[in-house]
């Protein structure tokens, strides 16, 4: 246990766990949020799309919720002001939030790069992402119902998350390692996105309502950008853990051969 500890603590300082979590934070909050925003405006029936996402994996509700709402331009806003050209450029730089997070997953698994023209993996990686934040926050849907409960809309949240990290994985990777050997890592996503929530809720929660009222807006986007370096490392973090267990669950060593 202490060695295979050790070994993901060296493998995390090898990949550079920190540096890569604060770039997906900063790529998805520069190039995903604006392209989030623009498509929830455009669909009918929804809340304040990206934002509902964000103040859900805060955990927060009242004031802080305000705050992080008031980041975003309302839904007439962005319509009125975003053009087609606009809206493919930020198509094209959401792309590059894929490729950052295909060039980890190489890392970790100690695969070669894909080849140039495997770039419709990162397009469809990304309109699998955007499906997934959308689809957590849409009004519509039963578990987003008044009467559905809370422990529905957590399995429901659990099991998409899990679909979704397991299918990237074997996307972005170029179906180079088995199925079986990338459940461990979308399993470890889920679980650490379930331990962020709850620090999330502790600590990031009340800091919105302290840094709102100290720094205005600037301090609601220190917190959300904090959260967002959080969500990085549940995603590499996740899958670096699954590459050290095996379906028998036995560990892996990181010169193993690859499949």
């Amino acid at each position: 246990m202490g060695q295979g500890a050790g070994r993901l603590w060296r493998s995390g300082r090898e990949l550079e766990l920190l540096h890569r979590a604060m770039a997906f934070a900063t790529l998805f909050f520069v190039t995903l949020v604006p392209l989030l925003v623009v498509i929830g405006a455009a669909l009918p029936a929804r809340g304040s799309g990206v934002a509902d996402w964000i103040t859900e994996g805060l955990g927060v509700s009242g004031g802080p919720a305000d705050a992080v709402n008031e980041l975003f331009a309302s839904r007439s806003a962005v319509l009125s002001t975003t053009t087609a050209l606009g809206l493919a450029g930020l198509a094209a730089f959401g792309i590059s939030l894929m490729a950052a997070v295909q060039n980890t997953y190489e890392r970790i698994w100690h695969l070669p790069a894909g080849p140039w023209h495997a770039l419709w993996r990162q397009v469809l990686g990304l309109a699998g992402l955007i499906a997934l934040i959308l689809l957590s926050t849409w009004r519509g849907l039963p578990w987003h119902s008044a009467t559905s409960s809370a422990g529905s809309r957590i399995v429901v949240g659990a099991c998409g998350g899990l679909l979704y990290f397991w299918w990237l994985q074997h996307l972005l990777l170029g179906s180079r390692v088995a199925w079986l050997r990338l459940l461990p890592g979308a399993v470890a996503t889920v679980a650490a996105f379930a331990g962020l929530r709850f620090f999330s809720e502790l600590v990031f929660a009340p800091l919105i309502v302290s840094n709102a009222v100290s720094y205005g807006a600037v301090g609601t986007i220190l917190v959300v950008q904090s959260w967002l370096i959080g969500v990085g490392y549940t995603v590499y973090g996740g899958a670096l853990v699954g590459r050290f267990v095996r379906p028998d669950r036995r560990p892996v060593r990181i010169d193993d051969e690859q499949s």
